[in-house]
């Protein structure tokens, strides 16, 4: 059996945008990534609300993505394969930060991920690095407006190619949520029951691709 762990934000931890609570299991993508996989996966769902790459919030530091990663890795071992998908929430306005650092800060993590394993397990998983969903339009009518200005949209935008570079740098696989999914109107953030069905079905296609690299 492989380990795939899912390491995110709120769109991981399957965050309902109409009710502010959680997604079903069964509707959460790691849940239907889980349910297409089969028995020969165990797919582990490590999404919190508003986690960032690198960033320290002021008000709830413990939602710093690096601060966890080596513990769960750890908790977790052996894993066959990471999917990270984080940098929307350090788009907020309290971090300032630009496309370009928020990739660096995606690269940090990958870079712990590969010397972490290495040590801990013996070997590196697979590493699918994803570039988050693009922040909506609609953000300024967002219950979430505030934490995040209308600049997040553009800035959003920018993440692909430097998550791109990223993934060719250290040897992850690169995917782009936003060729395929859509933040919901509701919040411009967080994704609908059929984003949730559309990435799962990509990331079981990418997962199911693997075999050709080994």
């Amino acid at each position: 059996m492989k380990t795939v762990l899912c390491y995110g934000d709120s769109n991981t931890y399957g965050y309902d945008p109409e009710t502010g609570m959680r997604f079903p299991r069964n509707v959460r993508w790691t849940g239907r990534l889980q349910s297409l996989l089969g028995e020969e996966y165990m797919v582990i769902e490590e999404g919190c609300n508003g986690r960032t790459t690198v960033f320290d919030d002021p008000l709830e530091g413990w939602k710093n993505g690096r601060d966890y990663l080596k513990a769960c890795l750890n908790s977790h071992k052996p894993v066959d394969i990471v999917i990270m998908m984080l940098g929307s929430n350090d788009l907020k306005e309290v971090f300032h930060a630009s496309s370009g650092e928020i990739a660096a800060g995606a690269e940090v993590l990958v870079q712990d991920i590969l010397s972490f394993t290495r040590i801990k397990q013996g070997r590196v998983p697979e590493i699918i690095l994803t570039a988050p969903p693009e922040i909506g339009e609609g953000i300024i009518h967002s219950a979430f407006y505030g934490h995040f200005l209308e600049n997040a949209v553009e800035r959003s935008k920018g993440l692909a190619s430097g998550y791109r570079e990223v993934a060719d740098r250290n040897g992850c696989i690169y995917v782009n949520a936003a060729e395929y999914v859509q933040a919901s109107p509701v919040d411009s953030l967080h994704l609908s029951p059929e984003g949730h069905k559309r990435l799962a079905e990509v990331f079981c296609d990418v997962i199911r691709g693997l075999g050709h690299r080994q």
